[in-house]
């Protein structure tokens, strides 16, 4: 499904462009995977019903973790997602000691449905099932069949620090991997897709094995403005410590979708 030998050819490109961007380390790498499988996955992809957990800070955003079983394209693009090959180039392209989550916890099939948006946060740092794998990579590969600009939806990159900011725009067969840190916020603004077009991609998460948690556990941070709306304002506010508490009685679910 991966386009190996092209990605590998051009390595050196890629890892020049990943380090040296901003407002902080993240790639855009065109026809990812090879045409004809790309396009008989997406032709296979449901209309998704399971949705995302991020309460007021999203709107309408689906999730399917366990997406092999929709077919055999699936599974080969998982395989290749998870094999050492995959591995070898991810970490040298990001210079990043790194692999991928086999179970895809958060991940798999990402469906934005009718006025759906994500907004602008910096994501766990410790694995909620695994306390000693750190969250280093996020990829996506985005399978928004003739995209255009004014369909909106592009990925938003801000450092929550220098408040330098950029846009990726997410067509077809477009992988983006950025930098997971806590100062890399990113989300994106209400979409426009057409009647019936979703803004879908495949996320998957790159983890590094540490001894031991080498900073505090993180939840999810979200970045609200007071004056774009008081009340999610303060919602954002109380998330974490909620998050935390709720965390001592009840295991996430998410990978359970």
């Amino acid at each position: 499904m991966i386009r190996f030998d092209y990605i590998e050819a051009n390595k050196d490109r890629f890892r020049e462009e990943f380090l040296n961007q901003k407002p902080f380390p993240f790639i855009a790498v065109d026809d990812f995977c090879e045409q004809e499988k790309i396009d008989a996955l997406y032709s296979k992809i449901p209309d998704i019903q399971t949705e995302s957990a991020d309460y007021i800070f999203a709107k309408n955003k689906f999730e399917k973790s366990h997406f092999t079983e929709l077919g055999q394209e699936f599974q080969e693009l998982y395989d290749d997602l998870t094999s050492d090959r995959f591995k070898e180039w991810l970490c040298f392209v990001t210079d990043q000691d790194v692999f991928v989550d086999s179970n895809f916890y958060g991940g798999g099939i990402h469906q934005g449905k009718k006025g759906s948006f994500l907004d602008m946060h910096a994501d766990f740092n410790y694995h909620p099932l695994k306390e000693t794998w750190f969250r280093n990579l996020n990829l996506l590969l985005y399978l928004n069949k003739d995209w255009k600009p004014e369909y909106k939806g592009h990925l938003r990159l801000e450092h929550k620090d220098t408040g330098e900011a950029t846009e990726v725009e997410v067509p077809f067969n477009r992988l983006a991997i950025m930098l997971c840190r806590g100062y890399t916020l990113h989300g994106y603004d209400p979409i426009n897709f057409p009647e019936g077009k979703f803004r879908t991609s495949i996320a998957a998460y790159a983890y590094t094995l540490h001894d031991h948690q080498m900073e505090a556990a993180r939840t999810t941070e979200w970045k609200i403005e007071a004056k774009q709306s008081p009340m999610k304002y303060f919602v954002s506010k109380l998330w974490v410590p909620m998050v935390r508490l709720k965390s001592k009685f009840s295991k996430s679910k998410t990978a359970q979708h």
